[in-house]
């Protein structure tokens, strides 16, 4: 246990992770199903489990893939990025979000985010549209949904695709629609952290059948049995590389989780909400803090909850804040340094100061705890040991 920088005792004895899954019985007895029958890949739960996102976000297709970026490779190549092409995306993202357009020989152009809500504003995005650009990677920050409406509205505008990088928002809904089925083409993450979980995995959703066709096959080595597309069809279980692919295939034991957890989405997003609510409540009185607003749109599922620190009106910057609340046994992570100011992308050319209003925020930000296991008196932990550190070194 880290000793108390503030002082004292740290307000737990226990320490309380940032992130973390919730696996249950039925969540193991679905995946030993699996373990216990014939296949335990390129069997039938990954189609169950296609089926199963595609009734709940009202999406045509889906794809289960191996993970999250995956899901953001195979959505890229289903747009037909390549060479020369330019793909607009936020620098405050994993860096995932703009590696996929270099995966297919396309280069990231990072628009500014909004201040306020922290998601990528549409205004940033006009300004970066170039002859060059092809499409755009709009992400849901925190889990909430970016203005779809404004974006869609652009790309139509400018005959651009749109991929809506839901990593973080399965469950949220905008205007009352659930994400999945609104973008041209939408991808999951089903990292442990995730609001649910296969393990690893991802999913993409589209209602082109033709991105469709080009996934499937992409996430299989390019390589088919469906008949009308080969040369020839000689025997039972022939097959044919088309494409060049690469090997992105979901496990049954993931789909298996996958749609298992998928039935406690409800429940999952209800709870996330009821601890964004007490913490809004909590964090809104501090002038030392500021949250996260939202869209009216966006009806929220969470994945991330985020305090920015307002360095003007403490002694210390986020650096000792962090340390501070951490020794305090509250798991911390800061989501995200903007993605140019990694080392490689700087190497490509990409200079610090393209993106003021994100690195901005990049310099303030702390994630707290946020899963559908917490405690109330976890949150009360939490909640006391930010107060505690804030009131500390407040000016």
């Amino acid at each position: 246990m880290l000793p108390a920088i503030v002082g004292g005792q740290p307000t737990r004895k226990d320490f309380i992770p940032y992130g973390k899954q919730y696996i249950d019985e039925e969540d193991i007895q679905a995946v030993n199903e699996v373990l216990k029958s014939p296949y335990l890949t390129t069997g039938p739960k990954v189609e169950e489990f296609e089926k199963k996102l595609c009734e709940f976000t009202g999406a045509k297709y889906a794809v289960a893939i191996s993970n999250g970026t995956s899901a953001l490779h195979a959505a890229c190549y289903a747009a037909g990025i390549t060479t020369g092409d330019e793909v607009i995306t936020t620098p405050i993202t994993f860096a995932a979000s703009a590696n996929c357009i270099l995966y297919c020989g396309g280069t990231p152009v990072f628009a500014d985010i909004d201040p306020d809500t922290w998601n990528i504003s549409p205004k940033e995005i006009e300004k970066k549209i170039t002859c060059k650009t092809k499409a755009v990677i709009a992400v849901d920050f925190t889990g909430q949904a970016v203005q779809l409406d404004e974006i869609r509205e652009i790309c139509k505008k400018h005959k651009l695709i749109l991929i809506e990088d839901a990593a973080h928002s399965i469950g949220t809904k905008y205007n009352g629609v659930p994400v999945g089925g609104i973008a041209d083409l939408t991808t999951f993450s089903f990292h442990p952290v995730k609001t649910i979980t296969c393990g690893e995995g991802g999913a993409i959703l589209t209602n082109n059948k033709e991105f469709y066709k080009k996934m499937q096959m992409f996430r299989s080595h390019g390589i088919t049995r469906e008949t009308n597309i080969m040369t020839k069809n000689p025997y039972n279980g022939y097959n044919e590389q088309i494409e060049l692919g690469y090997n992105y295939r979901m496990t049954d034991f993931q789909a298996a989780l996958g749609s298992s957890q998928l039935s406690k989405l409800e429940i999952f997003s209800q709870r996330r909400s009821e601890i964004v609510k007490q913490y809004n409540e909590a964090f809104s009185k501090m002038p030392q803090i500021t949250i996260q607003k939202e869209i009216p749109e966006s009806d929220t599922t969470r994945h991330l909850y985020i305090i920015r620190i307002n360095s003007d009106s403490l002694k210390v910057g986020r650096e000792e804040i962090y340390k501070a609340i951490n020794a305090e046994n509250v798991g911390l992570q800061v989501h995200y340094m903007p993605v140019y100011h990694h080392p490689y992308y700087q190497k490509l050319g990409y200079k610090k100061g393209l993106c003021p209003v994100a690195e901005s925020l990049y310099e303030e930000i702390i994630t707290i705890p946020l899963y559908y296991s917490l405690t109330n008196e976890d949150i009360e932990s939490i909640i006391n040991a930010i107060t505690k550190v804030v009131d500390y070194y407040r000016k």
